[in-house]
């Protein structure tokens, strides 16, 4: 027994030495394998810090990263996302260019769902990983319904994933994503590893952003935040390298300088002077905005960014680029739009002062191969505008710019034409065709231009539409013209009314209190209830005919009679003809002139006087210059005519002399 239970006894220790050494070499075993990771994650680490320290891009940085994580896990696909747009309601995921892809062909597919999806803040895995700005573990991408991309995954045999923010503090910047071919339980470790991972890649654009800051700072004013001399001439350099490329291609440069801005810095000292700069700089900034982009440093390699800048050069000088210039007015009316910014009062302080610039033009199509040069010739045009009495702008060698140079002029002396007493009123005498008798006026609004003699109305009346300035002309008209039509009223108390025909413009018409204003005008005037006329268009009616016919009900009921000139040149239907309560159609010229000798146009006129008879108006015909016309038109029965055949467009006083002509006194 004794021999026996020794055995036992010898046998149980060494089951118990056995495991104990087995044991040992497990955690043995263990712990080497988890030394050997960890010396594994020190590579993957150091040499993505060594990465991050010597990468001159963010780019290059993450992408060494995207490929030394995948040699480390041995996952066949990486690939990233920044984080673009500035406003948070605007940001999205933006798909980098570079990827690691062990085998191209086989993840093609899913490569292109991947540029294709527009992943959203919470939308799929990049989505999710940025919403909650912390790692995420896909083991089975087949039981995920929060992925846009798992059919063209499954296909390519992806089946787990992982992904990983990029932190800057507490705003993710990126988002990196990996994909193995086989189901994976999440891997607390390696997890964190990438959370470290992100971490260094942040400090990356974390540098980089202090970078671009410094830079910025060294290429823009202090003082405006616009674009400095420096980043000026660089985009000027630039520019003209392009058109040396590219001939076709057009710039041009606008100097600006302030009128007497010394006067403030003396009375209200330098820091008035600087406030007001600032305040200048801003305006430039918000009238250029609609279409121009201030101060951006980035170019591309053409030097361009296809936009604007203004840039403050120093001391009271702006300079202003302006690219893509495709024509010769496309400058000066942004030198226009810089005047209308300025105009208005500036305050500093409590002190309310007026500044304006005087602004030179020079464009590249001189032909410019140094920079001082186009400079100095703006510098020299921005004098030329101080001498013709500052507050204005001049063009380097206006003679190449007469016609634009025109044009501009008489915008801005079409504004002052109506407060300088410039305009004054034709009236075309409109004629009774059975009696050869005057039975009204057609009001013609004239320019005498102080300098020009007068300017036709063809020359001024579109520019006028153009620049909104038409309704307080038209207001102009018809009050004079009711004034005239009540004088003559009074002096030939005839039965009927002489009338007055007035035209109205579709701005006119869209003016919310028109109503109001023509029912004060019949008022005031005291001109006789429905002797006025308002004479609209075809094209003007036509152009919202649901609320142009409400208006003219409007009109109606204040007495006023309506007429639609230039009929048959148009695009009315008669359906909706028939709806706008007109009381006369008004034959264009192009059917009266030389209806004798054209029987297509007589037929025309013919036509458009039995329409209007069928629908009970009366017509008038425009343009009657020959007996042979007022005959055919008589025939025809035309009710009224006018034309230079009875009478050219008079001025009051002549228009008053025919009708004491044909009334006597």
């Amino acid at each position: 027994m004794t021999v026996e239970v020794e055995l036992a006894r010898v046998s149980r220790r060494l089951v118990r030495e056995t495991s104990a050494r087995l044991e040992a070499e497990a955690i043995a075993e263990r712990g080497l394998r988890d030394l050997y990771q960890r010396q594994q994650e020190i590579v993957l680490l150091e040499a993505i810090a060594v990465a991050a320290n010597e990468a001159q891009t963010i780019d290059s940085a993450i992408n060494l990263a995207i490929q030394q994580i995948c040699l480390y896990t041995k996952w066949p696909v990486g690939h990233g996302f920044y984080v673009k747009g500035g406003d948070v309601k605007r940001r999205s995921l933006r798909s980098m260019e570079f990827w690691h892809c062990s085998e191209p062909s086989r993840v093609a597919e899913f490569r292109q769902a991947t540029m294709d999806t527009e992943f959203s803040w919470g939308y799929g895995l990049p989505g999710l990983v940025w919403s909650t700005a912390s790692a995420t573990w896909i083991s089975d991408i087949a039981q995920v319904d929060n992925f846009p991309r798992r059919k063209q995954a499954l296909r390519a045999n992806l089946l787990a994933a992982f992904a990983f923010p990029v932190m800057v503090d507490t705003e993710v910047v990126a988002v990196l994503e990996f994909f193995a071919s086989e189901t994976l339980a999440p891997d607390s470790t390696l997890l964190r590893t990438m959370g470290q991972i992100g971490t260094q890649l942040g400090r990356v654009v974390e540098r980089q952003r202090a970078k671009d800051r410094l830079v910025h700072d060294a290429l823009h004013d202090p003082l405006t935040l616009l674009p400095n001399r420096t980043l000026f001439f660089d985009r000027l350099k630039n520019l003209l390298n392009r058109v040396k490329r590219q001939p076709s291609y057009r710039f041009a440069v606008l100097f600006l300088d302030l009128d007497r801005f010394k006067n403030i810095n003396d009375s209200l000292g330098h820091m008035a002077g600087d406030q007001l700069l600032i305040e200048v700089a801003r305006r430039l900034v918000h009238c250029l905005r609609d279409t121009d982009l201030v101060g951006r440093v980035t170019l591309d390699e053409s030097g361009s960014d296809g936009q604007h800048v203004v840039a403050r050069l120093g001391g009271d000088e702006f300079c202003v680029i302006a690219e893509n210039i495709h024509e010769v007015i496309d400058p000066i009316r942004i030198a226009e739009r810089i005047q209308c910014a300025l105009a208005k009062p500036f305050l500093l302080g409590e002190q309310q002062v007026y500044a304006t610039a005087s602004i030179g033009i020079t464009l590249s199509s001189n032909g410019y191969h140094v920079v001082e040069d186009m400079l100095r010739d703006s510098d020299i045009a921005m004098y030329r505008a101080k001498a013709l009495g500052r507050a204005c702008w001049a063009v380097f060698d206006q003679t190449m710019h007469e016609q634009a140079v025109h044009a501009l002029q008489l915008d801005g002396e079409l504004r002052k034409a109506l407060d300088n007493q410039e305009f004054f009123l034709c009236y075309q005498p409109i004629v009774s065709l059975p009696n050869g008798k005057i039975c009204g006026f057609e009001a013609l609004i004239r320019w005498r231009h102080p300098t020009r003699g007068l300017i036709s109305p063809a020359e001024f009346i579109s520019l006028a539409e153009e620049i909104g300035f038409i309704r307080p002309i038209g207001r102009w008209v018809l009050e004079v013209a009711c004034k005239q039509a009540k004088h003559w009223q009074d002096t030939f108390p005839l039965e009927p009314p002489l009338t007055m025909s007035v035209n109205l413009s579709a701005a006119e018409l869209t003016k919310s209190n028109l109503l109001n204003e023509v029912a004060r005008v019949v008022q005031d005037s005291g001109i006789r209830h429905g002797s006025l006329k308002l004479e609209l268009t075809e094209s003007v009616i036509m152009k919202d005919a649901e609320q142009t016919c409400q208006l003219l009900l409007g009109l109606k009921d204040l007495g006023i009679q309506l007429s639609l000139d230039d009929f048959g040149t148009g695009y009315s239907s008669l359906n909706y003809l028939r709806r706008f309560p007109m009381d006369a159609l008004k034959i264009d010229r192009s059917f009266v002139r030389d209806m004798d000798s054209d029987p297509e146009k007589r037929e025309i006129a013919q036509i458009i006087v039995m329409l209007a008879r069928a629908m009970g108006l009366k017509v008038i015909a425009e343009g009657a210059e020959t007996l042979a016309e007022v005959e055919h038109l008589n025939r025809m029965g035309c009710d009224y005519a006018q034309g230079y055949y009875f009478f050219r467009p008079l001025e009051s006083q002549m228009a008053e002399q025919a009708l004491y002509t044909q009334y006597g006194r």
